[in-house]
């Protein structure tokens, strides 16, 4: 994983936006609520929400940390491209669009759907 497949990865997903935030911080987000964070300057750590039952287990693992600022919201902090798949980043990103999304209004949320639904 590099930062162009990583934004080919969460782009994808309908209603995705990018913006640079905190000077060099590259974020996804959906209707304006961020789901993964990658740093522009090495080193590229990357950081995404995980489901509740999976915060312990993946941030005690190596290369990954809870993510400065966002732990008690249960977001990780990957420090290393090559710690996880290609799989396993795609599963990731996804399972964090659709952690925010789930949070989203219920408006939100529907028009998200058609959208997807037109692709």
């Amino acid at each position: 994983m590099d930062i162009e497949k990583l934004r080919e990865c969460c782009l994808q997903l309908p209603g995705v936006s990018e913006d640079i935030k905190w000077g060099a911080d590259l974020c996804f987000s959906v209707a304006g609520k961020m789901f993964c964070v990658t740093s522009l300057e090495a080193p590229h750590a990357v950081s995404f929400k995980v489901r509740e039952e999976e915060f312990d287990e993946l941030s005690s693992s190596p290369q990954v940390i809870p993510a400065p600022y966002m732990a008690r919201n249960k977001w990780v902090q990957v420090q290393e491209w090559g710690r996880l798949s290609m799989q396993e980043w795609e599963s990731y990103v996804k399972q964090s669009y659709e952690l925010v999304r789930s949070k989203l209004p219920k408006k939100i949320q529907h028009q998200l759907f058609l959208t997807e639904q037109d692709r």
